[in-house]
């Protein structure tokens, strides 16, 4: 009998066909796929080279009997999923969000607990080369201690995409579930620990959104935007999906102030253009860390506060940016050998968060990966920031 992992993918868009590439290139065997069309899942299987293809997952689970179940479809359909899977006794890989509600995600994790399966949490832009430079020079005492963190980004995605899941938050949609968890993944990789309070808001910038073709891929949705004119002719449907947020977080990352912890802000603007490009920002005691791109795809900027003079002998205040200069630092070799040679970073960070799974269920170790009780945690923040208790009113006449 072989010793090698087998694996069924729940899903045949950009994240299932993603989670079967980047667990066949862990030596795992993809015995099956399925999905809800079955045109689209035959399609997308035979092109990928997985014998067996269907929409029926349920069954699929059952007569396959996998041992690591990829589950990379929309969230509103995470819970039955997941829990199947675990009750079967597979590993389960899955994608953001873990579920549409903090109680199914916990729903999910206690049944992979109490069936003694392992889980990963495909919260994957954790490991972008940068981000792991910037927690090696938090680990080193670069900055001293961090006291601030920043996550600044604007997408301007198009008003006329076609409405889909991404439209409706039951069925997974909404800029906190598919933005926010990369950032939080992002910010506790870095400093560590775990948040300890919340708060925050959400807006919906999109109130409806027009009938069009459905988009299968992901990564087709910019591109299949309606025209005007079609737009004009099509039917719309109600948005109830969160297109901003704002998040204030606690984090009791180690070396803090267990009473202060890390203060963190989530800004987030789906559907408006910025001026000034996205970024994550860390500041500390010493000095702070830059790093370019919403999701810290970017280079990685160095400043510490030694040396800030004022620049103008005729004032009496202090620079309004005082300290020793920018540097702009190069990932370390080590760092940019560790990881896949993978162009595209969603590609790469799929693949590593696959490896670090199929190496603790051979029993390689644990590299620390996320887990489902992460993904349950994540959605916590993510409910108290959509039921937030709202904005204290000042008197009137203040």
């Amino acid at each position: 009998m072989s010793d090698q992992l087998r694996a069924l993918i729940l899903g045949s868009g950009f994240a299932g066909q993603e989670h079967a590439a980047a667990l066949r290139r862990c030596g795992v065997e993809l015995v099956g796929m399925a999905s809800r069309t079955e045109s689209v899942v035959k399609e997308v299987a035979a092109k990928m080279d997985i014998p067996f293809a269907t929409t029926d997952w349920r069954s699929a689970i059952k007569d396959l009997k996998p041992d690591i179940v990829a589950v990379g479809t929309p969230g509103g359909v995470h819970l039955d999923m997941c829990v199947a899977a675990a009750e079967a006794g597979s590993h389960i890989y899955c994608d953001k969000p873990l579920a549409t509600t903090a109680a199914d995600a916990k729903v999910i994790w206690e049944a992979a607990r109490d069936a003694n399966v392992k889980t990963a949490y495909a919260s994957t832009m954790r490991y972008n080369p940068a981000v792991l430079h910037a927690k090696e020079l938090v680990a080193s005492g670069a900055i001293g201690e961090v006291s601030e963190v920043e996550c600044v980004s604007h997408y301007n995605w198009p008003k006329l995409m076609p409405y889909g899941w991404s439209h409706s938050l039951s069925m997974g949609g909404g800029r906190l579930n598919n933005n926010f968890t990369h950032k939080l993944g992002i910010v506790l990789n870095v400093v560590g620990g775990q948040v300890l309070a919340a708060m925050g808001e959400t807006r919906s910038d999109l109130k409806k959104a027009p009938v069009g073709p459905p988009v299968h891929d992901f990564r087709n949705l910019q591109a299949s935007a309606l025209t005007p004119e079609e737009a004009e002719k099509a039917e719309w449907k109600d948005v109830d999906s969160d297109w901003a947020y704002t998040v204030l977080a606690k984090i009791g990352a180690v070396g803090s102030d267990p009473a202060e912890g890390i203060s963190a802000t989530f800004r987030h603007s789906g559907m408006r253009p910025g001026v000034t490009p996205d970024y994550v920002a860390f500041y500390g005691s010493k000095g702070s860390i830059h790093i370019q791109g919403a999701y810290a795809r970017g280079k990685l900027f160095f400043r510490t506060i030694e040396g800030g003079e004022t620049s103008n002998p005729a004032s009496s205040s202090i620079d309004i940016a005082p300290g020793g200069p920018v540097e702009e630092l190069e990932t370390p070799a080590h760092i940019a050998q560790s990881l896949p040679d993978l162009e595209n970073d969603a590609q790469r960070n799929w693949t590593i968060l696959a490896r670090e799974l199929v190496d603790d269920i051979q029993g390689k170790g644990d590299a620390g990966y996320l887990t489902f009780r992460d993904g349950w945690l994540y959605q916590e923040v993510i409910d108290i920031a959509r039921k937030s208790n709202g904005w204290t009113v000042l008197p009137e006449g203040s």
